[in-house]
């Protein structure tokens, strides 16, 4: 199967509303990097410190996070469509909002409204684009994982772009796209049944019983706070203008989404999922150890080779959690991430304080030790989590390089 053929149920080959929804996708995962080059502007127009200006993520992340309990609960109630416009709505209210802020109290506040809005439409937003894809599945959640590499590598380029001018700018940028992406799946997308069960908000919390989701989540959990740890505390160390800034991270999230869609899944063909994901844990610790000893020159190089790193380690992680039990994929989905996000919440929030605490070197030597533990965790639970990496592997050796995964 060739997911960019352009025939019928090619990748190139969608409905309109497949495409309108992937596109609000790249908005909604650019929401995530857009703060990223303008960190040090927003803490100098706001009189505000690097652990004040951290707290953008925490906010935004300890929402998604709770959050990922009752999105199920929602759209199994109200509809996929609905789901998605009231995440659409939010995610335009409180960006614009953000830029109007005149504190940093105030913004993180913003930032935390906005990271409900977009709890909403990224748990809902996959399962949108398979229902409503033509074919079969894999080339929909191929598009759907190609919108998140794209957001993710235009989230920074974009705040670069616009928070040159002021560090407001890019809030108002981004309201005014997904205020875009909400007329388009006004207009595109119809609705789609309701799941014959209701969710309710204890589902994900029950489905962490299982031995091997609970595994992958608690890897996933340390792996976290490395991941952001290098998003939201490195435009600090690099300290450069927005422009500068903004073309580290989009470089890093083009890394991010190469190695996510096209190298992880010919690296678990050929090594297998367990043996790719601890590997890749450990160079990553190791890029990360040497990000924080380093020269400037080397933390730019390290920061961009980081996102070959997080790229891999998504996409596996996203397999293992979502086939690794016998709970509906949404749900899998929404216990694994509740976990996780937990610790995209901490690392912004401890990596400036630890640098208060002692100095500039130790958050990244925390963040090398918390990826190694992910990798033990894998190594440690390899039974619990090798029934669904045999699987993987199975399966990549008979489709023609095509992954199945979803964020």
């Amino acid at each position: 199967m060739d997911p960019f053929d352009a025939g019928a149920g090619g990748l190139l080959k969608q409905p309109t509303s497949v495409w309108a929804t992937a596109g609000a996708s790249v908005v909604a995962f650019m929401g995530i990097g857009l703060v990223d080059p303008i960190l040090p502007s927003i803490a100098q127009g706001l009189d505000a410190t690097a652990g004040q200006v951290s707290l953008l993520f925490t906010s935004y992340f300890l929402i998604t996070a709770v959050a990922m309990l009752v999105t199920g609960f929602v759209s199994s109630r109200i509809g996929g469509r609905r789901t998605l416009l009231l995440g659409l709505a939010f995610v335009v209210v409180f960006a614009g909002l953000a830029g109007t802020s005149g504190s940093v109290g105030e913004l993180v506040g913003f930032r935390a409204g906005w990271g409900l809005g977009n709890a909403l439409f990224v748990s809902t937003s996959l399962a949108v684009i398979v229902g409503a894809a033509a074919g079969g599945s894999a080339a929909a959640i191929l598009l759907y994982e190609s919108a998140l590499g794209l957001g993710m590598a235009c989230g920074p380029l974009l705040g670069a772009l616009l928070g040159d001018a002021s560090w407001r700018y890019p809030f108002f940028g981004t309201a005014f796209l997904m205020a875009v992406g909400f007329l388009c799946i006004a207009v595109f997308l119809k609705e789609q049944p309701k799941p014959a069960r209701r969710t309710s908000p204890l589902d994900p919390l029950k489905a962490l019983g299982h031995g091997g989701l609970a595994s992958a989540a608690a890897s996933a959990f340390f792996y976290n706070y490395t991941f952001f740890t290098v998003l939201a505390f490195t435009p600090f160390v690099l300290d450069m203008s927005p422009y500068r800034s903004g073309a580290v991270f989009f470089a890093w999230g083009v890394l991010l989404a190469v190695f996510s869609v096209i190298v992880a899944p010919r690296l678990q063909r050929r090594f297998g999922s367990l043996k790719v994901l601890g590997g890749s844990l450990v160079l990553l610790a190791a890029d990360v150890l040497v990000l924080g000893y380093g020269s400037h020159t080397t933390a730019v190089v390290c920061t961009i080779l980081s996102g070959a790193f997080i790229g891999v380690n998504n996409t596996v992680y996203t397999e293992l959690a979502l086939g690794v039990s016998d709970a509906p994929r949404p749900v899998a989905s929404a216990g694994y991430n509740f976990v996780r996000w937990f610790a995209a919440a901490a690392a912004p929030y401890f990596a400036p304080k630890i640098e208060e605490w002692t100095d500039v070197h130790l958050p990244f030597v925390v963040a090398a030790v918390t990826a190694v533990v992910g990798a033990l965790v894998v190594v440690v639970r390899r039974k619990a989590l090798t029934t669904e990496a045999e699987r993987q592997e199975t399966r990549h050796a008979t489709e023609d390089g095509v992954t199945v995964f979803a964020n």
